[in-house]
């Protein structure tokens, strides 16, 4: 009797390490304007010079983690300086071992698209990348990369910025039926896999000025993708969502309405000025109430000065996110996460003074 006791016991505690495991271990969620993680604020009780750090994101815009160029014709453009290939392979592999020494500086969260960013820094190339197939459907080979890289997040308590849209690339989706398909079938992945700790970005940079083909796409429809995934539940759950602007343009009263978050960009605020007037403008649209803003693109650094667009940020207790790629001239592959190939570590000078930075915010993680 004592030991179908002892193996029922075990058993059931297996059970439970079963579920525990698949349901992954890192839950995100918002209480007020700050972000929870498992229960807890994210940086609980810290204060810098006087600011709020707990409950906020300190984020890096890392979208190429899962790149891949799918143009036969521009595929070799992005080859890597030591081995004259490009290999998609690779670049998901250096992403993941680097994720642990960026968490160890303080970073809780990053952002990461499924259609990728720009991958010359600015501007749009003639790669295809893509993780929806023209009908909306997945791409198998992009979501067994977006698994490894959402499996370490988990394992280390660390918060993505899901995007699903780009502006370079959502043209090859066929129509508005495959955008929603897309939506969809993300979402339906997503509960798969049981990933807690996602917050889903619509599409970066709504815009209605020619850069997104499909009209539901654009600042005046785009709330019904955001609905559309707040209607999606299980199990009691669904996934927090929101969508971001172009640099120093306020969210429309819809997008502010229907989201969980407010997604603003700093691109284009040469001045602190003006991240301050357009987290002020933000607060002021018709909608808005006690929830958090994250600035998650900020191509601004001076991370050496008493005040800059971070330090403006976090004043008005507002998450800011680093967006570096290779600026005019410069061609060392260390420079740069949005650029391909990119150099996931911290290398140059520019990385290391942000990551300094925000060690000396948060008090970073023990790794």
């Amino acid at each position: 009797m004592l030991k179908m006791k002892s193996l029922y016991v075990f058993k059931l505690a297996l059970t439970i390490l079963v579920i525990f495991n698949a349901s992954g271990q890192t839950v995100v969620e918002i209480k007020g304007n700050q972000f929870y993680i498992n229960g807890s604020p994210t940086y609980p009780n810290r204060y810098w010079k006087k600011l709020k750090i707990e409950g906020l994101l300190i984020n890096s815009r890392m979208v190429q983690g899962i790149f891949d160029d799918l143009n036969p014709e521009t595929a070799q453009s992005f080859a890597y300086p030591d081995t004259k290939k490009w290999d998609a392979k690779r670049n998901n592999q250096e992403f993941v071992s680097n994720m642990s020494l960026w968490h160890s500086y303080g970073l809780n969260c990053f952002t990461i698209n499924m259609q990728g960013g720009s991958p010359t820094g600015y501007g749009n190339s003639k790669c295809i990348n893509s993780g929806f197939n023209q009908d909306g459907s997945l791409n198998a080979d992009y979501l067994d990369r977006l698994d490894k890289v959402l499996k370490e997040a988990d394992r280390l308590k660390m918060v993505v910025i899901l995007g699903l849209f780009y502006f370079g690339q959502d043209q090859y989706l066929h129509d508005e039926k495959a955008v929603i398909n897309a939506t969809n079938q993300m979402v339906d992945w997503l509960f798969k896999k049981k990933y807690r700790n996602i917050l889903l970005e619509i599409a970066n940079e709504t815009s209605e000025n020619g850069s997104y083909d499909h009209p539901i796409l654009y600042p005046n429809r785009i709330h019904e993708l955001i609905n559309l995934v707040k209607e999606r539940k299980k199990n009691g759950y669904r996934y927090l969502v929101g969508t971001s602007f172009r640099g120093l343009t306020v969210p429309t009263s819809n997008v502010v309405k229907t989201s969980d978050f407010l997604l603003i960009h700093g691109n284009g605020g040469s001045k602190t000025e003006q991240i301050q007037d357009l987290i002020n403008k933000t607060m002021e649209v018709d909608g808005f109430r006690v929830m958090p803003i994250i600035n998650n693109e900020d191509d601004h650094f001076d991370f050496e000065k008493e005040t800059n667009n971070l330090t403006t940020s976090l004043k008005y207790y507002v998450s800011w996110g680093y967006f570096d790629y290779r600026l005019r001239g410069e061609t060392n592959i260390i420079e740069g996460y949005q650029t391909v190939p990119v150099d996931w570590g911290i290398h140059s000078e520019r990385k290391k003074a942000f990551f300094e930075k925000i060690k000396e915010i948060t008090g970073g993680f023990q790794k």
